[in-house]
């Protein structure tokens, strides 16, 4: 995808590069300002700060089980606790980079990159499947 004459990046890697950094800094942001938050107790915690370190030698599943901890997207109803309301920013992260990919599909469609267009559509299905939860694989 690079012009190997002048190694100047194509306009669909400078297009990704762009989401990408903004998607990026404002995922930093998101979660600064709500560690902030969460740590203020100005929203009160699902885990109270102070119970943690009861908790942190737990495996995850004795976790999830002592606490009634939601597990997969059920996070999302608790987004008014503040420690909950952390994942929004991982949350946002973590789906980046589909949104990145969708961003270039028009140049890709545009320039006809039939190869690149189906990678692409497929990279995007395939991250939006795992990331619905639809699947189910693991200890978890």
């Amino acid at each position: 995808m690079t012009n190997v004459k002048n190694n100047k990046a194509s306009e669909e890697q400078m297009a990704y590069a762009g989401v990408l950094n903004a998607g990026m800094w404002l995922g930093l942001a998101i979660l600064v300002i709500t560690f902030f938050v969460y740590i203020s107790g100005v929203l009160p915690s699902f885990v109270p700060i102070d119970d943690l370190p009861k908790y942190w030698t737990m495996r995850v599943h004795d976790y999830n089980v002592a606490l009634n901890a939601p597990t997969g997207w059920r996070w999302a109803a608790l987004v008014g606790k503040g420690d909950y309301l952390n994942f929004v920013g991982i949350a946002m992260l973590s789906g980046l980079t589909i949104l990145c990919y969708i961003v270039i599909l028009p140049i890709l469609f545009r320039k006809k990159d039939t190869a690149y267009v189906v990678l692409a559509i497929v990279e995007v299905l395939v991250l939006s499947l795992a990331a619905s939860g639809l699947l189910k694989v693991g200890g978890h």
